[in-house]
């Protein structure tokens, strides 16, 4: 198979739609159709449902897709380790964590790092969910979690701690609890529970509290660590947060620390093939350094 064609064949699976395709690859639309009808020709295999609302690739269509997808991603990689500097470490390095460690810990960093290091970009992508670094959806990850996938280096980087906060307005209006069963009678913050977790126990003081009453209910469930941050920060609530996120504010207050709170790992992750990439061993260190000054 013609690999122009089947690259073509590519950035239209990943649109649904050949105008926006010869958008991204400056084409006209009818030259992308072009590639497309001459590819299915030969095959003698339609790769698309058309349709007026787009297209909707076939059975046929969405095996060629995720081969194609694979070479390309592949060959991504392999064009960045090519044309990458060791001694001057520069290009784009894409970065995915969670909500919460991303947005309050790893952006108040990223300008030191920019500094250091001014000829690589930074791509963060926050998000609950594990993003596909064999598939170079990203290529480093920090994940509250032990990786999974077999083709991945992983290299711990802190154990974190749990505690329970409440801002200091919060405690004047309601008072301060002195054990779990007091949380009964308090308004507690925490993560939905009918959303995919970013790790496990995140839920852990809710599941405390229904030891005592399994019908409690918790005030206001939000859908990111962050969001549940803010809340608590802005006095609506009383809930559990990572050290890392809490200590510095002043604030917010650490109440009932004689609960025994669950820990969390954290790791730095990336795939094999980009072991020995300037831009992920100098982020890496870069990390370490930073991780050590910080209270987990």
């Amino acid at each position: 198979m013609d690999w122009d064609k089947l690259r073509v064949f590519h950035v239209v699976a990943e649109s649904g739609s050949f105008t926006r395709a010869g958008e991204a690859l400056n084409l006209s639309q009818s030259a992308v159709s072009r590639q497309i009808r001459s590819l299915e020709d030969s095959l003698r295999l339609p790769l698309f449902h058309r349709h007026a609302r787009g297209l909707i690739l076939t059975e046929q269509g969405e095996l060629l897709y995720r081969t194609a997808h694979d070479v390309s991603a592949k060959l991504a990689m392999t064009e960045a380790i090519l044309t990458e500097s060791k001694e001057r470490p520069k290009g784009l390095l894409r970065v995915t964590t969670t909500v919460g460690f991303g947005s309050i810990w790893l952006t108040r960093h990223m300008g030191e790092f920019m500094d250091l290091y001014p000829e690589i970009t930074v791509s963060l992508l926050v998000a609950d969910v594990d993003l596909d670094l064999s598939m170079r959806e990203a290529d480093v990850a920090i994940r509250i979690s032990v990786p999974q996938q077999a083709d991945l280096i992983q290299r711990h980087l802190f154990t974190g701690h749990f505690a329970i906060y409440a801002a200091p307005t919060y405690l004047n209006r309601f008072g301060t609890p002195n054990k779990i069963e007091d949380l009964l009678e308090h308004r507690v913050v925490s993560f939905g529970e009918d959303l995919p977790l970013p790790f496990a126990d995140l839920n852990w003081l809710v599941g405390e509290v229904r030891k005592i009453e399994p019908e409690f209910q918790p005030a206001l469930t939000i859908n990111n660590l962050y969001g549940t941050f803010r809340a608590i920060e802005a006095a609506i609530g009383i809930g559990a947060l990572p050290a890392f996120m809490a200590d510095e504010r002043a604030q917010l207050v650490r109440i009932l620390t004689k609960v025994e709170a669950p820990k969390a790992e954290a790791y730095f992750v990336y795939p094999a093939e980009l072991r020995d990439s300037a831009r992920i061993v100098v982020f890496r260190d870069f990390l370490l350094r930073k991780i050590a000054e910080t209270r987990f």
